[in-house]
């Protein structure tokens, strides 16, 4: 008996901005990966899911609590080894995640070790492995996705800085919202194969948008005027390092290709800057100002506006305060610092630096 197909990813209901962000991933996996943070049943393993159907022949991945560090990156073959005495890798959930979405729930609260070996490899593409007598490295270049509730503990500073890209859901207040987001999943549970069927057309679209963007990515480049403006929305958010000034670029670049641009703009910049920057903020930062909303997605490809990336939602998210690392570089090997999660009133429940 065939598995019932997954919730097709164009048919997900009020959360336009993790959609937005997952494409970001999709589109350039290099960003770092995506961060989602929020309450239960707020469709966060059901989006990862949904958005490897949009990836061809992607597998998806899921990394257990319990996952060791060689079950995650690999080890030595002992069977192999005790069979006929050879030298080779086992490979481990990074290269079973190639090409696809590696997942990882609860991520706050699996160990520091395990976080930084995966968001190493999901930033540069290549796991190596150097233990037990092997040397070896291999492709590993996934979309990592990693989910939280905050009142579940918090993630060290260090490491949430290191997440190309972050997205805070809030349960549904609109009550036309919540029903729709309700009609929809119980059609779909009624009947998995014929929801799949009605969005086919629509997944077929976004699919090959996809398509278009990733390969049309490496022919965009940078502006010296879109470098001021990413420079500048950094620099007013007083984020430490450079680290953020280079995902905000990359996630314009993605967000420029989905939208089948010719050159980046400025327009781009903005679209991503609460994503790229929101976790890296400082509390004493300004809120950038509302800027107009273009519609350039709804004439390339048939997405909905709300994938469009809004400035005014990036002005929001900032005025509603952000998180930050502690003032130190995320590569360090630095203890844990622990931080009050619940006291405090910033963005999302997320705690702000001190300036």
């Amino acid at each position: 008996m065939s598995a019932a197909p997954s919730f097709p990813f164009t048919a997900l209901v009020g959360q336009p901005r993790l959609q937005l962000a997952l494409l970001l991933a999709a589109i350039d996996p290099g960003l770092g990966g995506v961060l989602v943070s929020g309450p239960r049943g707020t469709a966060k393993s059901t989006a990862a899911r949904a958005l490897a159907q949009l990836l061809p022949d992607a597998p998806f991945v899921t990394l257990p609590l319990s996952a060791t560090l060689e079950q995650v990156v690999g080890t030595l073959d002992v069977e192999g080894a005790l069979r006929d005495g050879s030298v080779r890798l086992a490979p481990g959930l990074l290269a079973r995640a190639h090409g696809g979405v590696l997942y990882v729930d609860e991520v706050n609260l699996l160990s520091d070790a395990l976080v930084d070996a995966m968001l190493d490899v999901a930033a540069s593409g290549v796991n190596i492995v150097e233990r037990d007598g092997v040397s070896h490295r291999h492709a590993a270049r996934f979309v990592l996705v990693g989910t939280m509730n905050p009142e579940e503990g918090e993630l060290r500073p260090q490491l949430l800085d290191r997440f190309g890209l972050f997205v805070a859901l809030d349960n549904p207040s609109d009550p036309s919202v919540r029903a729709a987001i309700v009609r929809a999943r119980l059609a779909y549970e009624a009947d998995p194969a014929a929801f799949a069927r009605q969005h086919a057309d629509q997944q077929a679209t976004w699919r090959q948008r996809l398509q278009r963007a990733r390969a049309l990515l490496p022919a965009l480049s940078w502006s010296d005027e879109v470098f001021q403006v990413a420079a500048t929305l950094a620099h007013r958010a007083q984020v430490d390092g450079v680290r953020g000034d280079l995902v905000l670029l990359k996630a314009s670049r993605a967000h420029a290709a989905w939208l089948g641009r010719e050159c980046i703009t400025p327009e781009d910049v903005h679209a991503v800057a609460d994503m790229a920057l929101v976790h890296r903020r400082s509390a004493s930062s300004p809120a950038p100002a509302p800027q107009p909303v273009t519609n350039a997605a709804r004439d390339w490809g048939g997405a909905p506006e709300a994938l469009t990336g809004s400035v005014g939602d990036a002005a929001r998210a900032s005025e509603e305060g952000a998180v930050a690392a502690d003032g130190h570089d995320g590569w360090g090997a630095l203890p844990p610092q622990p931080v009050d999660m619940m006291g405090s009133a910033a963005w999302k429940g997320w705690p702000i630096k001190k300036a």
